[in-house]
């Protein structure tokens, strides 16, 4: 059996608060393992999810009935249930920070809990002397700012409907999202920035303003706090619309468990973005379970996340603010003024969970970082990390060079249900390469293509075979259903089919291997891309890469495009090199037929590898909605490489 990297202390696990929570069901860990423990919250599953909700003490009335069940589908928690989302996030109050809040090293800004709670209040009566009422959309293009949260929850305080994208979006990827769901309040920056340029926005809110005729107001929020000037129709600057506002905390209109509180999208790369309605009561929970229970945080930790608004990691970040934690807000370069900078923050923050993506670990490695040797993290009890699988040299590095004694919990979930499938235990050791368990409340499976089960070993399609919280509501504009049946439930009759491929390890952890729609198929056999990803990080003059497969003839060949470090180009000798570290560390049937480099590797703005984009590139197909890609132009490196014209 393989030894874990990491394995909790007995005073560590007794401390938590999943074994307080499973005494309190009673399953108490001491007696049995996290499998029973998830195996109660199954078999009794609107149980479980109840005692969630009592174990977070909410604000609120669940009503009597636990669920409606209708199909996975069609299922509804608690539908008798009155409650308001924002009134759960904004229980604290007095002089703790709730917010610390960096725009690189421009702004500092820090809110308290009574702070917050006041700004929400006078937001609110904004929104309300603009005729915002509940279902109203209430939308903003804000960077990871104060400004962002307290939009959000004076929205939800009065039942609107929030919608976010970050500034660094183009004006059509907006309006692709936006124009959907017809705001009538739009709240923007004038600027932002990034690797220490300023990015001026105003042209950019003025274009997207003048092409949403449902707007009745756009609020021009100023970056560095600097007074604002703007000619926009309807716009008026942020402090000036909340000037005559009194000075209160907010209200809370009660509001059913699933009404609708947020809008989220798709990557939108295949096509426009779909929008994701998510239901309040449904998020609540999913993000009380994993903060309190998968994550281990406690009312006065600090939480702080990597990520921008225009990526859910950010709805999730947000969602502390419901267990009590503060969170760390920062917006901008990870790497600007210098490699470091997150760790420099941990260090002054001191947050107690300090998440990223897998995409900064692979970066922070190839940067040649070793936090370990020049930063305390003291603070540091849990590193969590997702967007994209996790290579086991990304949970050797985190222990190397990052801290040995720290809870690794890597994660994998969506947009789609705003939370995760699987995801970490920290009362359980870690093993490399491995996400820790199945969430609490998911009948997580790997199905092969007939739909059943299939054991550790055996890779298949990642499944939930029950209903959960936070299924979305709906889709927008589907009112037959038709897109959201068609989204999650054709694949498998009844069953949540996610898109991952992915399989069961030895230990009952997980490991994924990459979307499967975009699996390699030579020779008829699927493979997982980060199986080949794995590979290609080892070779240190590879700074990213990128597989797709390329029809040829009758079969699928695979197509390796890399990013040199700079000034290298790849020769015969890189190449071999590449293709031998990929077969003696794969498989012969891993090697790539081209390898060819790039000078730019395409992603999503929230730093997810766009495959699909790339196959259709080369394949000469249109590459649908490059709004969603953060450098679109980059597909223009892979469409007719001459690489590709060599075999």
């Amino acid at each position: 059996m393989t030894d874990p990297l990491w394995t909790p202390s007995s005073i560590r696990r007794e401390a938590s608060n999943l074994w307080t929570f499973a005494e309190s069901v009673g399953v108490p860990l001491g007696v049995n393992s996290y499998s029973d423990l998830h195996k109660w919250s199954l078999t009794e599953n609107p149980s479980f999810w109840r005692a969630v909700w009592d174990f977070a003490s909410g604000v609120g009335d669940l009503g009597e009935i636990d669920i409606r069940k209708d199909g996975i589908s069609d299922s509804s928690f608690f539908p008798d249930a009155k409650l308001n989302l924002a009134e759960n996030y904004l229980r604290r109050s007095g002089d703790e920070p709730a917010l610390i809040y960096r725009g690189e090293n421009v702004v500092e800004e820090s809110l308290t809990f009574s702070e917050l709670n006041f700004a929400v209040g006078r937001v609110q009566q904004a929104l309300m002397t603009e005729g915002v009422k509940p279902g109203d959309r209430v939308v903003t293009l804000l960077p990871n700012s104060p400004e962002a949260v307290i939009v959000f929850l004076a929205a939800a305080s009065i039942g609107a409907i929030y919608s976010s994208t970050s500034p660094d979006f183009g004006t059509a990827g907006v309006l692709d999202r936006f124009g959907q769901i017809e705001p009538k309040v739009l709240v923007a920056t004038d600027s932002y920035m990034y690797s220490g340029v300023r990015h001026d926005v105003i042209e950019k809110v003025t274009q997207i303003a003048s092409q949403l005729p449902s707007l009745q107001r756009v609020v021009v929020v100023s970056y560095d706090k600097t007074p604002v000037e703007t000619s926009i129709p309807l716009a008026v600057g942020y402090d000036d619309w909340i000037g005559n506002t009194e000075d209160r905390q907010p209200e809370f209109v009660p509001l059913d468990f699933d009404h609708p509180v947020y809008v989220l999208y798709s990557s939108g790369t295949t096509g426009k973005p779909k929008c994701i309605v998510h239901r309040a009561g449904g998020v609540l929970l999913k993000h009380w379970s994993e903060h309190l229970l998968h994550c281990d945080l406690k009312p006065g930790n600090r939480l702080m996340y990597f990520t921008t608004t225009g990526w859910m990691m950010w709805n999730w970040l947000i969602g502390g603010l419901a267990s009590g934690v503060s969170l760390i807000l920062y917006d901008g370069s990870p790497f600007f003024p210098r490699p470091s900078r997150l760790f420099d923050l941990a260090d002054e923050l001191q947050p107690q969970l300090f998440g990223v993506s897998a995409k900064f670990i692979e970066a922070a490695m190839k940067e040649g970082l070793r936090p370990r040797d020049t930063h305390q993290l003291a603070s540091v009890e849990t590193i969590t990390s997702t967007g994209s699988p996790l290579a086991p040299e990304g949970f050797d590095w985190v222990y190397e060079a990052v801290k040995p004694d720290v809870h690794l919990a890597s994660f994998s979930g969506g947009t789609d249900i705003c939370g995760c499938f699987v995801i970490g235990d920290p009362t359980s050791p870690v093993y490399r390469g491995e996400i820790q368990a199945p969430a609490l409340g998911m009948d997580v499976a790997v199905f092969d293509d007939d739909g059943n089960r299939l054991s550790e070993g055996s890779q298949g399609e990642l499944v939930c075979c029950n209903p959960f919280p936070s299924m979305p509501l709906e889709f927008w504009d589907d009112p037959t259903r038709s897109k959201y049946q068609a989204a999650y439930f054709e694949r498998f009759d009844d069953v949540w089919h996610h898109g991952d491929f992915a399989e069961w390890t030895p230990q009952k952890g997980m490991v994924i291997t990459g979307r499967s729609d975009a699996t390699l198929n030579p020779g008829g056999v699927r493979i997982g891309t980060a199986e080949i990803y794995r590979q290609v990080d080892l070779i240190d003059e590879v700074l990213e890469s990128i597989v797709v497969g390329q029809q040829s003839e009758s079969d699928t060949r695979v197509i390796l495009f890399v990013r040199l470090r700079e000034g290298l180009t790849l020769d015969d000798e890189l190449t071999q090199r590449i293709r031998n570290q990929i077969r003696v560390g794969a498989s012969p049937r891993h090697m790539p037929a081209v390898v060819a480099q790039v000078p730019l590797i395409p992603r999503t703005r929230s730093g997810k590898l766009v495959e699909l984009a790339v196959r259709d590139a080369i394949h000469g197909r249109e590459v649908k909605n490059i709004e969603a890609i953060d450098e679109p132009a980059a597909l223009d490196h892979f469409r007719n490489h001459p690489k590709l014209a060599e075999h």
